[in-house]
């Protein structure tokens, strides 16, 4: 290899790295994400040819600022710098690092070094002078007297208390030369999201069938029920659309391709002559009726999320209106949509690549713009998978950047490195494999990879324990116990979670067909009748599982869910833990719940947040009893009625009872 030419070399040698930054997603490419009022920890490895101390700073920008805030790195050993700052603001924040040797503290570490092995320190004070004169020259002037004399009291008999004394190293601190300052090359961002978007517990309804006698429901009807979904404890009351429905290729009872005429259709097969995506669904009510679900919601402490489509029943006034935006055949009709060997003809794929493609950009971002003015913060979008990566990265950041509040949850259930890319766009949540993911390793690796850094600085896992499309089989084949467990798992796992209801606490199990994760007489397709006062409904126990998400510290913030290891193959155990309250979380889950299992747990007293192993106050957060057990001789027991067992778990100073199992 031909060396560089010494004609191509810079005028000086740059001396510092800057390496290993995080958070950092894709060298910048994208933002991280943060959590407004959420400490974000920036760390970087700064290193310096020799021996000389350095001096590193990081630099923050709020949004729409001019100018940035500068803190100090502080170093935390082996050349790692790191500092903290708390957004008090949403939207997108910029950070960047700088490195600049410190000569002044070099100076100062070798005079007490010298000092130390008495040395004559004459030399060294001539040194600290110079030092001194070089920051007056390029300080302002106001620093002129005040340095000037600091320098000049170098010479005198108590040049070394001068040398230490603070105000002189705050001064030379402030007001150094920058030249040789060594900069990232390019600003990392951060975008600070309200607390919504990590946590959240999710029901998914369809209002239509919340009637009675087996008539189509109004949102009226739909808005009394909203103190039973409250009293399990949820959040976010997700809407699949609740657009006209169009009448064209209507789909049929179980996804049959030929309607009667009393079938209601999918509320996926938007549009028709009473309008498109800015519209409501006449037999759903008014729009007066839907500012007052929301109202009502609001007073019990829930919102609205709306489901996005970006599809078209052959009936929506797009299809006449604007042709140019949906694929064609040869022959010159319009492509439906196809998921081979499924068809959809009452939909009608939008085409974002089309030629007129601003001004279906622009219409789509109307139609969320119309729903923003009705009140709605909260977006799930429908397969963003099958749309353009462009498209989504314009459409998040224009809607955010005068609605940073507007939160979108990305529905895609695709290949992993697709599902992290539309993460990376700027959706706030994902969907996840957390469906399929049933076997002990699958999922202490899942929870690892998605609740871990670097995922975790971009992805924020949404888990769902069923879906109007997925039942899937443990449900179908597991009964009660197993309905319990994949309850457990995902509410306590990660921050996001939700349920399709009532069909899952109604534990409805029975699938279209062999083989098949639709459900039989899906709702989808047709007005449901639930009984909410059934007697072995699961509700009271998604109520506590929510009671327990917002009563531990430990379970309300995005901490990662670290695994236990525990002697039982079927028991699977991970802990959550939050330094700044102590709040510590164990789960255990029985993946074979029809057989009670116990199992002894081998502690890691680091995820504790302690350093010496000790005693416990262990609290059963599901049933209340309470105990005490020793560190080193710990077990837990799953029975089929108990599947699932969370346990808050509190150091003492002191074992003073034998060990029991929970």
């Amino acid at each position: 290899m031909k060396p560089a030419s010494v004609d191509n070399m810079p005028n000086s040698a740059r001396r510092i790295a800057i390496d290993r930054i995080v958070p950092d997603v894709d060298a910048g490419r994208f933002c991280a994400k943060g959590i407004i009022y959420r400490p974000v920890t920036i760390g970087a490895d700064v290193v310096c040819d020799g021996h000389d101390e350095l001096a590193c700073s990081l630099h923050i920008r709020p949004p729409n600022a001019t100018s940035w805030t500068i803190l100090p790195l502080n170093s935390v050993g082996n050349d790692r710098w790191e500092a903290t700052f708390t957004p008090d603001q949403l939207g997108i924040w910029e950070f960047t690092v700088s490195g600049r040797v410190d000569y002044f503290g070099t100076w100062l570490r070798d005079l007490v070094r010298r000092k130390e092995h008495g040395e004559d320190l004459r030399g060294e004070f001539a040194e600290g002078r110079r030092i001194i004169e070089r920051v007056i020259q390029h300080g302002p002037p106001d620093i002129t007297e005040e340095l000037t004399n600091f320098k000049n009291a170098l010479q005198t008999p108590d040049g070394f208390g001068v040398a230490c004394d603070q105000q002189l190293a705050t001064l030379i601190a402030t007001h150094a030369d920058g030249t040789g300052e060594t900069w990232l090359a390019l600003p990392r961002r951060v975008r600070i999201d309200r607390k919504r978007a990590e946590f959240g517990a999710w029901y998914e309804a369809f209002p239509r069938s919340w009637g009675s006698d087996g008539k189509h429901a109004t949102l009226a009807n739909f808005t009394k029920h909203l103190g039973y979904i409250k009293s399990m404890g949820f959040d976010v009351i997700y809407l699949p659309p609740i657009h006209p429905i169009g009448n064209t290729f209507r789909k049929g009872k179980n996804n049959t391709v030929t309607a009667a005429p009393e079938d209601v259709g999918s509320p996926w097969g938007i549009g028709s002559a009473d309008g498109g995506h800015g519209d409501l669904h006449p037999e759903l009510g008014t729009l007066a009726d839907f500012k007052n679900l929301r109202h009502t919601a609001a007073v019990h402490q829930m919102e609205l999320a709306l489901d996005l489509a970006l599809q078209c029943s052959p009936d929506h006034p797009w299809v006449t209106e604007h042709p140019e935006w949906f694929h064609h055949r040869a022959d010159g009709t319009i492509r439906y949509a196809e998921n081979p060997p499924k068809k959809y003809q009452d939909i009608y794929p939008l085409n974002f690549e089309t030629t007129a493609w601003r001004e279906l950009w622009e219409a789509v971002r109307a139609i969320i713009e119309i729903w923003i003015t009705r009140g709605v913060r909260i977006f799930r979008v429908d397969n963003p998978h099958t749309k353009p990566f462009d498209f989504w990265e314009w459409l998040l950041a224009d809607v955010q950047k005068t609605h940073p509040d507007v939160l979108f949850l990305a529905e895609a259930f695709t290949r992993p490195k697709t599902m992290y890319r539309l993460a990376k766009l700027g959706f706030s949540q994902s969907y996840t494999y957390f469906t399929w993911r049933t076997e002990k390793k699958e999922l202490e690796d899942y929870l690892n990879e998605i609740t871990t850094p670097p995922v975790s600085d971009f992805f924020r896992p949404n888990f769902f324990t069923n879906t109007p499309d997925i039942l899937h089989e443990t449900l179908q084949r597991g009964g009660q116990a197993m309905f319990l467990v994949r309850l457990g798992l995902a509410a306590l796992s990660t921050g996001n979670w939700g349920i399709y209801g009532p069909a899952m606490e109604l534990q409805e199990a029975t699938p279209r067909e062999p083989g098949s994760e639709e459900y039989l007489d899906s709702e989808k397709y047709e007005l449901k009748q639930w009984n909410l006062e059934a007697t072995d409904t699961l509700a009271p126990f998604i109520a506590r599982l929510n009671h327990i998400r917002n009563s531990e510290a430990a379970l309300r913030i995005n901490t990662p869910a670290v695994s236990e290891a525990i002697d039982e193959d079927s028991l699977l155990a991970w802990s959550r833990y939050d330094p700044s309250s102590g709040n510590h979380v164990l789960v255990v889950v029985n993946l074979e719940p029809h057989k009670t299992r116990t199992g002894r747990i081998t502690l890691r007293a680091d995820n504790f947040g302690i350093k010496v192993p000790t005693s416990f106050s262990v609290t059963n957060l599901l049933t209340g009893k309470e105990r005490v057990a020793a560190f080193d001789n710990f077990s837990v027991t799953c029975t089929q009625a108990d599947p699932v067992v969370a346990l808050r778990l509190t150091p003492i100073s002191e074992f003073t009872k034998d060990n029991a199992h929970a």
